[in-house]
């Protein structure tokens, strides 16, 4: 079994409140979990505006497909205009 887990970190300009925030982050949660069955959670930076830290996992009994799953989501993060991919981290385990 391997687990696979992105750590990333994202400033999101156009938010001016916490709702707002929230909309952004709820998007990416819905649109990752629908279309690449990956768990995700916000991790850090609850009570910023425009940050945000979220943690991205999945499972498989293959690296390859674990890494495949993840490269896309990072993809997918990286293209988007909404918000700005800081830093981020790939772990395996």
């Amino acid at each position: 079994m391997i687990v696979g887990v992105l750590e990333t970190e994202l400033h999101i300009p156009g938010c001016q409140s916490l709702k707002e925030k929230r909309m952004v982050i709820r998007s990416i949660k819905d649109k990752v979990a629908k279309k690449f069955n990956t768990s995700v959670a916000e991790i850090d930076f609850l009570d910023k505006w425009q940050r945000a830290s979220l943690a991205f996992a999945t499972v498989s009994n293959s690296k390859h497909h674990t890494e495949e799953v993840l490269q896309k989501v990072f993809q997918m993060l990286d293209n988007n205009v909404n918000f700005e991919l800081i830093k981020h981290r790939f772990d395996y385990r």
